[in-house]
């Protein structure tokens, strides 16, 4: 993965070639390799060529000395059946660090150049195979890290959310038309326009569109989880509960106060939205420097948190706990009274540990045994789901920045003309700008218009190859 930033506009008249597999040990690779002449070079570099496109063909790759660098399997794909709309060919190499290096050498030979950070796909955009938000959504599925970010990215692979926003513009388009009848054509048969139906219409608009920008909340869930802390006292078992929610020893585990200094996170995935689980150092009054840095840390982390689990095995832990968190959590608080295999607590104390915290919710849990991690982790997600106002994931949702800003834009300029509507303080001309504006910031989000710096800063983060 690269940071590099395409800065100049893509040449769709060169031919490029990467490896789309990640480099390292594996049992195979992917060369890939596009553009006008990507057959031409492609067949200098190998000794069998398949007759028809799609038809898996085991050939020999040779380098500019021709010299054999590898056994391969190669398919052609024909413009503008391709994923890039371009002729394109896929080379399956043999794997490890070398093979697919010296083949892509071979094609930079034979006259390909190396593909810049996403430039496969950036290809595609440009020849109408993707929109931008499907482009974005081929980035986010690759970087997916729960079930919940790879169901949304495909979604909107498929284009769910670019049908969402386009019509949206149609809509806005619409209102835009019948704006421009009523100015043009006032004296026709059906008459002017009732200001009422085109407030109607202008109140539609505006609705879906705070609707679809409360989704970006959920969307920002799904790609980066939701932050539950773990906090308390030292040696309560804090990073035994981590293990065993985690389900793998992730946390060192040992009976000396103070063993987790930096905080240490793992990713839960749930059906609803994953969870950034983070151990924590225990919150206490620490005269070590390294040591209160790591206090510090954790005091961050909870002013931060969606969710604070506050571990505690006793009566004395719990009001240690609920002291130094005071004035400090603005979260909900879900108590977790740990150890319950060896140091039982009674429903009663339970209750009442939740109460002197002003808990949402306490229980049992014991990381030994599993007892309660289940009914825990439900807690958590009910409570991150409640409180986030989290939108199913099946519906179209704004995952990046980017949408989130151009929908508040679009949001802002349809409220401005209803606003201008009703008030009746400027010309029809005038407040139907407001529509144009809106519109324009939707083609944009989408990709219906050209723009290169747009384009440069979706692409920014993509990998070579992809």
């Amino acid at each position: 993965m690269t940071d590099v930033a395409t800065s100049n506009p893509i040449d769709l008249s060169e031919t490029i070639v990467a490896q789309a597999t990640a480099p390292g040990r594996g049992a195979l690779s992917i060369v890939r390799v596009s553009g006008p002449n990507a057959h031409a070079i492609a067949r200098r570099a190998v000794d069998r060529w398949p007759a028809e496109a799609r038809v898996a063909t085991l050939t020999n790759v040779r380098d500019a000395a021709a010299v054999t660098i590898d056994q391969s399997v190669l398919v052609r794909y024909d413009a503008p059946a391709s994923f890039t709309g371009e002729d394109s060919v896929e080379l399956t190499t043999h794997g490890g660090l070398v093979v697919a290096t010296t083949v892509v050498a071979a094609f930079i030979a034979s006259g390909a150049r190396l593909a810049l950070p996403g430039e496969f796909t950036r290809r595609a955009v440009l020849n109408g195979k993707l929109d931008v938000l499907q482009a974005e959504a081929a980035g986010d599925l690759v970087n997916a890290n729960s079930r919940a970010a790879q169901g949304v990215a495909l979604r909107q692979l498929d284009g769910g959310l670019s049908r969402r926003v386009l019509a949206l513009r149609d809509e806005l388009i619409g209102l835009e038309a019948l704006i421009a009848y009523d100015i043009d054509f006032p004296e026709e048969d059906d008459g002017p326009i009732a200001p009422a139906r085109i407030l109607a219409a202008a109140d539609r608009i505006v609705v879906a569109l705070e609707q679809l920008l409360a989704t970006s909340r959920t969307g920002e869930l799904v790609r980066e989880g939701a932050l539950v802390v773990l906090a308390g006292p030292p040696n309560v078992g804090k990073s035994s509960l981590f293990n065993a929610l985690v389900g793998e020893a992730r946390a060192i585990v040992t009976d000396i106060p103070g063993t987790t200094r930096d905080a240490i996170e793992a990713v839960i995935d749930t059906p609803t939205v994953p969870l950034r689980l983070v151990d924590t150092a225990g919150i206490r009054t620490a005269l070590d420097p390294v040591e209160r840095l790591g206090v510090e840390m954790s005091e961050s982390y909870v002013a931060r948190a969606a969710v604070v689990i506050v571990c505690a095995d006793s009566e004395s832990s719990i009001d240690h706990i609920g002291h130094a968190l005071r004035g400090r959590v603005l979260a909900p608080i879900v108590v977790a009274r740990t150890k319950s295999d060896i140091a039982p607590a009674t429903p009663a104390q339970v209750a009442a540990n939740s109460v002197t915290l002003g808990a949402a919710a306490a229980l049992a849990v014991s990381a030994e045994t599993g007892d309660g991690l289940g009914a825990l982790l439900s807690v958590i997600a009910e409570i991150v789901s409640g409180s986030a106002g989290v939108q199913h994931v099946d519906a179209p949702l704004l995952t990046q920045e980017r949408h989130r800003y151009a929908v508040t834009r679009a949001l802002e300029e349809a409220r401005a003309f209803r606003d201008r509507w009703i008030g009746r303080d400027v010309p029809a001309p005038v407040a139907a700008v407001h529509l144009r504006e809106a519109v324009s910031t939707l083609e944009d989000l989408i990709g219906a218009v050209d723009v290169e710096d747009v384009l440069d800063e979706v692409f920014r983060r993509f990998c070579v190859g992809k």
